[in-house]
């Protein structure tokens, strides 16, 4: 998943009220000058700084969703908007600043578990929605700020309602949710950075263990979930934990490229469809992981 950075600044946004002069004209003229002065008041009243950002808030960037940003506009969730925080935690490195590139990295990896823990089915996201991040900056820093602040928005447009949906999910969801999750955070968490196995044969392996032990957990916590087609899941990735085990155990890249070919097809998404549907989640494999297993 890309995720991008807009850094929050040191500085503060000055609000700057512009008076609007009503001369001769028109009644319609005034009429629109005056729901225009309106806007922008409201607007105006609804800029918060980004070092106050909480948890739910629903946003529209002031300008472009990347780069430094000051403030930003707070709406209500029901209203069409371009942003929302789904996840928040504080830098914990010392007391110098870790760096542009470590602080990104940081948020990297925080961002998608905390986005979980507040939006757990990524499916279910409107279409076009992204993983974002604001974090502190040198200046900032320097100040005190250490937080970080997740945000899920929209490349292109607007969406309406909260994406704070783990409330509303039983038991079972739940359940299904924290294991698939798991399984795919393990296999992407784990990713090697050179292309080929016979680059990074250790490395793979590696990824391959991972990927077994979340699959066990996953197949594990299946178990406890009734369902024709949650059994079927639960069998398909039962074979699909051992190849992955054989994998992590390969003696050579050939034996390993022998195991993984049917252990990453065992996973892929569009397999899970079905328990999806009888448990009452999004049955829309995201476009993104689609085309991952499209080939």
């Amino acid at each position: 998943m890309a995720i991008r950075a807009p850094y929050r600044s040191l500085r503060g946004i000055s609000a700057v009220a512009a008076l609007l002069a009503i001369g001769a004209v028109g009644c319609s003229d005034v009429s629109d000058a005056v729901d225009s002065a309106k806007d922008g008041a409201k607007k105006v009243a609804r800029q918060r700084s980004v070092f106050s950002l909480d948890l739910g808030d629903c946003y529209n960037p002031n300008g472009k969703a990347e780069g430094t940003a000051y403030a930003v506009e707070i709406v209500p969730c029901d209203e069409a908007h371009e942003g929302q925080v789904v996840g928040e935690f504080a830098i914990d490195e010392g007391k110098e600043y870790p760096g542009d590139d470590e602080v990104a990295t940081i948020a990297d990896n925080r961002c998608p578990v905390e986005a979980q823990k507040y939006a757990p089915d990524s499916w279910a996201l409107p279409k076009g929605v992204d993983l974002y991040y604001y974090t502190p900056t040198k200046e900032s820093w320097a100040t005190g700020d250490r937080a970080v602040s997740c945000t899920y928005t929209a490349e292109k447009g607007t969406f309406k309602g909260s994406l704070d949906t783990v409330k509303s999910l039983k038991p079972e969801q739940v359940a299904y949710l924290e294991g698939s999750n798991a399984v795919y955070e393990a296999l992407w968490a784990n990713q090697p950075e050179k292309e080929t196995v016979e680059d990074d044969l250790a490395g793979y392996k590696a990824q391959a263990k991972a990927v077994a032990a979340a699959l066990d957990t996953h197949v594990k916590g299946l178990g406890d979930i009734e369902g024709t087609e949650v059994g079927k899941l639960r069998a398909t990735l039962t074979k699909a934990a051992g190849n992955w085990k054989k994998a992590a155990n390969a003696a050579d890249a050939d034996a390993f490229y022998i195991a993984y070919d049917p252990a990453f097809t065992d996973i892929d998404p569009n397999k899970s469809v079905a328990a999806r549907k009888e448990l009452g989640l999004a049955t829309t494999v995201p476009a993104d992981e689609a085309e991952v297993w499209a080939g």
